[in-house]
């Protein structure tokens, strides 16, 4: 079985504290083969920087998928243009975008295709549709195991693209909402699949971000800053998905949801 870890949307300073803090101690239990972790509000709550990955990376997590702010940052296609990038953007934007949407990693002799996709419904963005970019990437990556963080808005639009290529992808991993389901399951052809994974994120907050910033958006009392201005240490929510996956069938036959609070130092 290979063993995968997958943290959810880190959000800034505290979420970044969080996984340094905690991942060890799922390390210990878990002993995963490999740790993804989706990082487009790593720095700040919005975006990501080289320093915030390499503290993460630093911090035991292996690779890294993005979402719409993937570009927020200055020095976003820099580290988006590496010729061996640690973090992949949505594969469904302009290929006039930086970065690439899926790498193959290697778990030994096994490949591992990870694919970030952006949805469509309820999402500013304009792109391709995910269901079409990823029948393309399908063709390139045969029959190796494929492991896909849907970023994505609406329920409907992820629980349909998991059952369209339920048996044909291994894991279907939902993200972006920051509110953790519980609906994790296995499709009826081995799929593995959860609606959203949640965050790593301060806990007396608002999907991560500021309480008064989110009153004054939805108050009109002018717009929303776009900092996540958050205590650095305090409680944080930490969610995450645990698979194991049979590398003989490509078949997820465990999914487990990492659902806890953790006070950080």
């Amino acid at each position: 079985m290979i063993k995968i870890i997958f943290i959810s949307d880190i959000v800034g300073k505290i979420g970044r504290k969080a996984v340094a803090q905690h991942l060890p101690t799922l390390k210990r239990h878990y002993h995963p083969d490999l740790i993804i972790a989706n990082a487009e509000n790593l720095a700040h709550g919005i975006g990501f920087t080289g320093k915030t990955l390499q503290e993460m990376s630093d911090a035991g997590v292996d690779f890294f998928t993005s979402g719409n702010h993937a570009w927020k940052k200055n020095g976003a296609d820099e580290v988006l243009s590496d010729p061996n990038p640690i973090i992949i953007r949505p594969a469904n934007y302009s290929t006039r975008k930086s970065g690439i949407g899926y790498r193959e990693l290697k778990i030994g002799q096994i490949s591992l295709f990870v694919v970030n996709l952006l949805g469509e419904v309820f999402i500013e963005e304009k792109v391709a549709s995910p269901f079409r970019t990823m029948e393309n990437i399908l063709k390139i990556s045969q029959k190796n195991l494929v492991f896909v963080d849907f970023h994505a808005e609406a329920t409907s639009e992820k629980a349909a693209f998991a059952k369209y290529f339920d048996g044909k992808i291994t894991a279907v991993i939902g993200t972006h909402t920051h509110v953790q389901t519980a609906d994790e399951k296995i499709l009826e052809k081995g799929t593995g699949y959860i609606t959203d994974a949640g965050m790593v994120g301060y806990y007396d907050s608002i999907i991560g971000a500021n309480k008064e910033q989110i009153y004054n958006l939805f108050l009109g009392r002018g717009k929303s800053s776009k900092k996540h201005d958050l205590p650095d240490h305090g409680l944080c929510q930490f969610n995450a998905v645990y698979l194991e996956i049979d590398e003989k069938d490509n078949a997820t036959r465990k999914i487990e949801r990492i659902n806890k609070v953790i006070k950080v130092k």
